[in-house]
């Protein structure tokens, strides 16, 4: 396929590189979230020791280690991707977290190799945590330009619903594992190793459908600009306040987001007192609607704009975050705890639709990659990345509340970036590609 082409894309040829771009990000995400869902079956396999909560302690250590590689990803990929292209850097980014996958699913246990064992898997984390950091800012760039300037808060919305539909995938196989192919000792003992060989391999499917994929024309009609000036930190930062904006509007929302969806399985499970099999269940479904929500909010933001939006979040979640929390870590019936987590989920939507799309119409297209991918991955690796180890410490010192309190903080924090920031649809940096 001819990606050099100077015609500005047809609509076919631009829903088929959306569609590209998005099945590539799924399988990225797939491999990413594919740690956090069998978690609760592999870590006695690295750590073992008689404490559950130390165990997860432990594992959600590694899941954090992994995340203080995003910023170089963010910027390493970021920087590729305004020099070279985006597709280039999509194609890199997915061939580390085959890489990634393949370790962790032929590493030996720690009984076989001893403390070699949790040090693979750290390796294996830190390649992981390289290839999502620089996943984010490109493929948000690269889905934000593809789209038509009417359509892409929808258009970029499905960043979010392919991220969503990785953990999915990853929870699908989990429920299938469990109960219908393998018992829970198997699981423990070798079954956990089935989703990280999967995602190795679907990783050479969506490097095979981003080889195919066209450039956007944003980056084309700058491919001629002054090298120096495309994609190095310097050039980036002649743009603060967009560089803080997106640290601000991130820091809410990413721990929201982590919070209700990667650690509320082990939530469930650990002060719930859900069984497994419920917790995964109860994930699938929420997380699935979940999904389904991101174009509704998406298509939403192109009518009415981006910043209601965010406000939304901002004042729901500032109110809502404790009562939530608390009531769910009382309540004792499945599908009670179904409800609390879809009322979280759908207030969170009001950030995860658009997050995506108003960071690059923040910045300009010579450093676009690199302003939406460096900052939002400093970002989350400070607070997405910490958050189901700062819930479980609190946790093990008997006062698990204060990280309700703690998220709370976060999200009014971003509010008050909400209320400053002038809403991007009116003053998006994209139109200037036009």
């Amino acid at each position: 396929m001819n990606t050099t082409h100077t015609q500005p894309l047809t609509t076919a040829q631009r829903i088929k590189a959306i569609v590209g771009g998005s099945v590539g990000n799924l399988v990225e995400w797939y491999d990413w979230y594919a740690y956090a869902a069998f978690a609760i079956y592999f870590s006695n396999s690295f750590f073992p020791d008689s404490d559950l909560t130390a165990q997860l302690l432990n594992t959600a250590g590694i899941f954090a280690v992994g995340f203080l590689m995003r910023p170089v990803g963010g910027w390493l990929f970021g920087s590729i991707a305004d020099k070279v292209g985006r597709k280039k850097a999509m194609t890199l980014s997915v061939l580390l977290m085959s890489f990634g996958s393949l370790l962790i699913a032929l590493t030996p246990t720690y009984e076989t190799i001893g403390v070699l064992a949790p040090i693979l898997l750290l390796v294996a984390r830190l390649v992981q945590g390289l290839s999502v950091g620089g996943e984010y800012g490109v493929s948000a760039t690269y889905l934000s330009e593809m789209a038509t300037e009417e359509r892409r808060g929808f258009y970029s919305s499905f960043q979010y619903v392919t991220l969503i539909g990785g953990q999915l995938i990853a929870l699908g196989i989990q429920l299938v594992l469990q109960k219908l192919l393998l018992t829970e000792a198997q699981l423990e003992d070798w079954g956990w190793r089935i989703p990280f060989a999967i995602g190795a391999v679907l990783s050479v499917i969506a490097l095979y459908l981003r080889s195919s994929l066209h450039e956007t024309e944003a980056f084309k009609n700058k491919e001629d600009m002054v090298k120096d000036k495309k994609g190095t930190v310097k050039e980036l930062f002649k743009h603060p306040q967009a560089l803080l904006t997106v640290v601000g509007l991130t820091l809410g929302g990413t721990l929201a987001f982590y919070t209700y969806t990667t650690y509320m399985q082990k939530f469930l499970v650990n002060t719930v007192h859900l069984s497994k099999e419920q917790s995964t269940l109860i994930s699938f479904i929420s997380l699935f609607i979940f999904a389904c929500l991101q174009p509704v909010f998406g298509g939403l933001s192109d009518r009415i704009g981006r910043r209601p939006l965010l406000l939304g979040f901002g004042i729901l979640g500032t109110v809502c975050t404790v009562p939530l929390l608390t009531a769910l870590s009382h309540t004792t019936s499945m599908w009670m705890s179904f409800l609390l987590i879809m009322i979280a989920l759908i207030i969170v939507s009001g950030y995860t639709s658009i997050n995506a799309v108003v960071k690059a119409e923040l910045f300009p297209s010579e450093v676009r990659a690199l302003g939406v991918g460096l900052p939002y991955a400093f970002t989350v690796a400070i607070f997405g990345g910490t958050a189901e180890y700062i819930a479980l410490w609190f946790k093990q010192l008997g006062v698990e509340h204060y990280f309700y309190w703690y998220i709370t903080l976060c999200i009014f924090f971003s509010l008050l970036v909400y209320f400053r920031m002038k809403d991007t649809k009116a003053n998006s940096k994209l139109n200037e590609d036009l």
